[in-house]
């Protein structure tokens, strides 16, 4: 029962995705915010670098990869929050 029950609040949630119209084609709205988290995370490296506290950062493809993923859910609050 509980199982059914959680097949159609996924099912009907599935519609609540914002989708970006861009040049005719429609994207999905997390596919904008993880390259846009992605090219953040870039720019913010050389601030990194700048301020020398990369090396203190030692597993860096966590930092990093966390830090894009901070950044999509900061864009996706920023553009697409519907509160």
């Amino acid at each position: 029962m509980a199982g059914a029950a959680a097949l159609a609040f996924a099912a009907c949630l599935a519609g609540c995705d914002p989708v970006v119209n861009i040049a005719g084609a429609n994207f999905p709205s997390w596919l904008i915010c993880a390259i846009a988290g992605a090219v953040l995370a870039a720019l913010i490296r050389p601030i990194f670098l700048w301020t020398r506290i990369e090396p203190y950062l030692w597993p860096l493809p966590l930092v990093y990869l966390s830090l894009g993923v901070l950044m999509a859910a900061i864009v996706y609050l920023i553009f697409f929050n519907r509160i």
